[in-house]
């Protein structure tokens, strides 16, 4: 069920209105309902894989009691099981036929001919982020962390919450399990939060990203016949495609938390105002940038086992990030990119130093300084998203090609705006709004003026209704 779906604006209330009216009384009934919902949500898109997600929840669950064990031989034993089985998942349904081609390539190659068996099975929806929120409760409770769930509800809930269940963010059990196990009460505004950032994720999604995405598949799609700065073009328009995409299905994911009593964790807060690469994965998918950190970096040695381990440690979770995306070369470059991206800053010592501050955080507006660095990132992180598009590496470097022979053949084209002009119309309001909320990115309120207030809502409203026709799936259902 997609979040940009009539389906979705009748379930939603429907399952607000038992929760807060029928089932309020008690927790237990609470969760039970949230647990059906979800799943009917979940298996709304095919009900086939529902088995998986239930199998998965319960084997974690299970495992989660072993792990707690003080025998620590017994409790390593149940975390490797835990690991292999969720990984095994990932790579019977994600990642076999990729690895099935390479080897087939790769004996041919040598002279040899074999035929491979392919796997014709659809990529479950969400079985990366919920096989990763498994993972994690077990490793919190081998860490000493987390202490097992007795009750299997309150743990599938955790696993399988709708707003997060098919594309994130990737919650942590000792964040979420504790207010799946709390009595939650209605607070008026908590929900109207979360109503505003609903509406706002429904209009970076529906008319924004949705909006963009005719124009960006033309011009990836046509890339051989168009002018270098029309690639320019495209290639911008898909950096906030993207972002308008991802960014909104969290947005919406998170307002509908708060509708039922849930605080989830943030993902995004507003990556394209960054000063340097490191900054931006600090606020880009923030949720599966810190899972990485905390579960692969870290146990590798992070930082603090010198330069080398470092800088190994680093091109590991990029390559693994760009792998996690998907089983194809392109993804894997983009990675490395991003690896090489980061490696100066590593090396430099200067990957820690916008952490906690906000550009131009005391001022309307940026410095010089912050202008450029803000731009070099932009345009360095675009460059890399284009084999993140493009579906293989020969149209990715054929677009770049492409965009670079063009340009220099005839530099007087970037004079002109030529088919791209209308994109700008959707980015520009985003940028001017994402600027002026970058202080806090839960809080909407864009004037004090009532009045004001909602003639914007109304507005976002109306483009909302009438670009919600066309509904297109989030990009990072694929993952």
């Amino acid at each position: 069920m997609l979040f940009n779906s009539f389906e979705f604006l009748l379930f939603l209330p429907v399952v607000f209105l038992l929760y807060w009216f029928v089932f309020n009384r008690s927790l237990r009934l609470q969760n039970a309902l949230i647990l059906t919902a979800s799943y009917f949500f979940y298996g709304w898109w095919s009900w086939k894989f529902m088995g998986l997600l239930m199998l998965s929840t319960l084997l974690d669950y299970i495992y989660g009691f072993f792990v707690f064990s003080k025998n620590r031989n017994k409790a390593k034993f149940f975390l490797w099981l835990s690991i292999i089985n969720n990984l095994g998942v990932l790579a019977v349904f994600k990642y076999y036929n990729f690895f099935a081609e390479q080897f087939q390539h790769g004996f041919e190659a040598i002279g040899l001919n074999i035929n491979p068996v392919f796997l014709d099975v659809a990529l479950p929806v969400g079985i990366s982020f919920y096989t990763f929120h498994g993972m994690s409760y077990v490793f919190d409770i081998y860490r000493g962390q987390q202490k097992p769930v007795r009750n299997f509800v309150d743990y599938a809930v955790f696993v399988s919450f709708f707003p997060l269940l098919v594309a994130g963010p990737i919650e942590r059990a000792n964040h979420l399990l504790p207010q799946v196990q709390q009595p939650r009460y209605f607070r008026y505004e908590q929900a109207l939060d979360g109503c505003r950032l609903m509406l706002w994720g429904m209009f970076k999604k529906v008319v924004i990203a949705d909006g963009l995405a005719e124009t960006v598949n033309h011009i990836f799609n046509n890339y051989q016949q168009l002018d270098g700065f029309t690639l320019f073009i495209g290639a911008i328009a898909f950096s906030f495609q993207i972002y308008g995409d991802f960014s909104g299905y969290s947005d919406i994911a998170l307002g509908t938390a708060k509708l039922f009593g849930f605080e989830l964790l943030s993902n995004f807060k507003f990556p394209y105002f960054s000063r340097d690469l490191a900054e931006f994965w600090r606020r880009w998918h923030i949720s599966l940038s810190s899972w990485f950190r905390d579960y692969l970096y870290i146990p590798l040695g992070g930082s603090k086992s010198g330069l080398f381990k470092s800088i190994r440690n680093t091109f590991i979770i990029f390559l693994v990030s760009g792998f996690w995306h998907g089983a194809s070369w392109n993804f894997i470059i983009w990675g490395l990119i991003h690896a090489c991206g980061f490696l100066p800053l590593l090396m430099l010592q200067k990957n820690r130093k916008h952490v906690t501050d906000i550009v131009a955080q005391d001022r309307k507006f940026p410095n010089v300084k912050e202008w450029v660095q803000m731009i070099s990132t932009f345009c360095f992180v675009t460059f890399a998203w284009i084999f993140f598009r493009s579906e293989t590496l020969q149209q990715a470097f054929g677009f770049i090609s492409q965009m670079v022979g063009s340009t220099l053949k005839n530099p007087s084209q970037f004079l002109h705006l030529h088919g791209g002009k209308s994109a700008f119309i959707y980015i520009i309001p985003l940028v001017l709004t994402d600027w002026y909320l970058r202080r806090d990115a839960r809080k909407l309120k864009m004037t004090q003026l009532t009045f004001v207030r909602w003639i914007i809502y109304l507005l976002l409203i109306y483009l909302c209704i009438v670009h919600l026709s066309a509904e297109q799936q989030f990009i990072y259902f694929q993952f």
